[in-house]
């Protein structure tokens, strides 16, 4: 997660919870299992009533999706999406100084 969604954590249960919204609903609660899976897990009795093949699944869905987030892609959007909202920012600026000049008779 450090690489693809930029969370700096100690733990996964906290870069889980820093990454917020920025993971899917259904990646969330694989992480929210592979959470409680990872604080059961210290415990060695309680180690033996995880169940493996569903925590194996989640944690190759979780793979699966963190792969295929192309970091250099979410960069380029993140940027042209700060330059349209600029972009348009400046035309509604320069219409409404367009209307102000024309109103004040001087176009």
């Amino acid at each position: 997660m450090r690489d693809k969604l930029g969370v700096r954590a100690g733990s996964f249960s906290v870069a889980l919870r820093k990454a917020g919204r920025r993971l899917p609903r259904s990646m969330r609660r694989y992480g929210r299992e592979l959470a409680i899976a990872e604080g059961l897990s210290e415990h060695p009795k309680l180690r033996n009533t995880l169940d493996k093949p569903r925590l194996d699944l989640a944690a190759s869905r979780i793979r699966e999706h963190l792969t295929g987030i192309d970091v250099s892609d979410r960069r380029k959007g993140y940027f042209l999406g700060v330059l349209g909202a600029i972009a348009f920012n400046i035309l509604v600026i320069a219409a409404i100084l367009m209307a102000i000049l024309m109103w004040r008779g001087f176009i």
